[in-house]
C-alpha cells in the first residue's frame, strides 16, 4: 500500500522551510496569506499554519508562489 506521506509522516516536505523563511522576514502567518492572496491564491493563515505544520498537501501551484512570495528559489522551499 502507497502511502502519500513525507517519511516524517508529513502531508508535506516544505511547510518547516515556508515557516522559517517567513520567519526570516520577520512576518506573521496573516501577512504572508495576505501575500498569497495579492499574488492571486486563496490561502488564508489557517492553511498557512496548517502548511508550516505539515498537516495540508502544498500543490506546484503554491509551492511557486511561496517560493516569489519568499524569494526563495524552489530547491529551497522543497529541501528536505
Amino acid at each position: 500500500m502507497f502511502i502519500n506521506k513525507s517519511k516524517y509522516g508529513l502531508n508535506n516536505i516544505c511547510g518547516k522551510n515556508i515557516a522559517v523563511f517567513r520567519k526570516e522576514l520577520n512576518i506573521s502567518q496573516r501577512a504572508l496569506a495576505d501575500k498569497m492572496q495579492i499574488f492571486g491564491l486563496d490561502v488564508d493563515k489557517n492553511a498557512i499554519q496548517r502548511i508550516e505544520c505539515g498537516k495540508r498537501f502544498v500543490t506546484d501551484i503554491e509551492i511557486c508562489a511561496f517560493s516569489k512570495v519568499l524569494k526563495k528559489n524552489y530547491n529551497d522551499i522543497l529541501k528536505d
